[in-house]
């Protein structure tokens, strides 16, 4: 059954008050190709419905600043293609992302001014790490809503500084352990936060937790492209920023689904998936067949009929996290289940259709080692501790 246009999860309004305040969190952001607003036809309907929509930006929109070596993406854009966030509705994005110092502090500025200049509400990066690690507080039916947002897997040179433009860091150590005697025998990888800016992240959360009815944090972390892997830090970030006072946590940053997790009663989205991406994607043989290889040693394969999403065959998957708000903080928590189509626009999958059963089932796999328990509600899969 074919998405109508109609407004998904509209079956689970008995779920809020008249004072409640629903946000609908998305993941990665940033078509390349033209026209931009096209990409939001289907799902515009569901995100119209909700309160407070959030989205992650990952590209910049300049026509400043230089090209970083260490980037390994032309990821800036001219500014038109921005629309695709006014066409979906957003109203706070973060920019947090492994690309927003790709053309240096300029591009990234501008970029910050361009949304803002929209009415769109940023965090996560800006003149300096004070500016980068500000909240955005958006506020509706009088409840406070802040968002922070920090990136896990920066270039060098990209974290913001006291003098210098960049991202608000949560940045890793990255071990390698030999697991048996034997010469030869592959390590075992430990990953494990920076002291000094997870700290920085307790306090950011402690702090805006005295200005705020929630506090949601958005993280650009993880193993991208590869199937249900994550990181160890990833829990360890989690549960810390939870005990601190985060609400709920939205992950981004891997281009596929990756675990949904509770904590105490919390719960972390560990990645959101593509929202509204597209990328050039390899052209010439060569870069196909490296592009093929990469993804192999990932155990996946690229998706023929998505060129211009060559992430690997789960990269048209995703979810789109809905939490219902309240004075008292966040009460019912859920996901939306979401098909990217062919022409790269998510489509939100309805209960009773092959395609939501199929979604479900991957996000049980993929979560299966997390304490989580799922209930399907309508066109929403609900989240609830185990």
């Amino acid at each position: 059954m074919k998405c109508d246009g109609k407004t998904v999860g509209a079956a689970a309004v008995a779920d809020t008050l008249p004072g409640d305040v629903v946000l609908l969190g998305c993941g990665d952001v940033g078509p390349v190709h033209e026209p931009p607003d096209a990409y939001a036809e289907l799902a515009r309907p569901t995100l119209a419905a909700a309160d407070i929509r959030f989205g992650q930006c990952e590209r910049v929109y300049s026509e400043r600043g230089a090209y970083q070596v260490q980037a390994g993406s032309h990821s800036r854009l001219p500014k038109h293609m921005a629309s695709v966030f006014t066409s979906c509705g957003f109203d706070v994005v973060s920019l947090a992302s492994n690309h927003t110092m790709d053309w240096g502090g300029e591009a990234l500025l501008d970029t910050k001014a361009l949304l803002e200049e929209k009415g769109i509400a940023t965090t996560g990066a800006g003149s300096n790490l004070q500016e980068a690690r500000k909240p955005a507080i958006v506020e509706r039916k009088g409840i406070k809503v802040a968002f922070l947002a920090y990136c896990s897997v920066l270039r060098p040179g990209y974290a913001a500084t006291s003098k210098k433009p960049g991202c608000a860091p949560l940045r890793i150590h990255t071990y390698y352990e030999a697991e048996e005697y034997q010469p030869g025998l592959p390590p075992k990888v430990v990953t494990v936060p920076y002291e000094e800016d997870m700290e920085a992240v307790k306090e950011d959360i402690a702090a805006v937790r005295q200005k705020a009815d929630v506090v949601v944090l958005s993280l650009h972390w993880g193993l991208h492209e590869i199937p249900r892997a994550m990181a160890d830090y990833q829990p360890i970030v989690a549960h810390a920023a939870f005990e601190a006072g985060a609400d709920v946590i939205l992950g981004h940053h891997a281009h596929l689904p990756k675990a949904v997790e509770v904590y105490k009663g919390k719960v972390c989205f560990h990645s959101l998936s593509n929202f509204i991406m597209s990328n050039p994607g390899p052209t010439t043989p060569e870069q196909v067949e490296e592009r093929i290889r990469r993804l192999k040693g990932y155990g996946t394969e690229l998706d023929p009929d998505y060129p211009h999403l060559p992430y690997g065959v789960d990269a048209k998957r995703s979810l789109v996290a809905r939490a219902v708000l309240s004075k008292k903080g966040v009460g019912r928590v859920s996901f939306l289940p979401v098909l990217i189509d062919k022409q790269l626009r998510p489509e939100f999958l309805r209960q009773g259709d092959a395609r939501f059963d199929d979604a479900v089932r991957y996000m049980e796999w993929c979560s299966e080692d997390y304490a989580h328990r799922f209930r399907i509600e309508g066109d929403e899969v609900v989240v609830i501790d185990s």
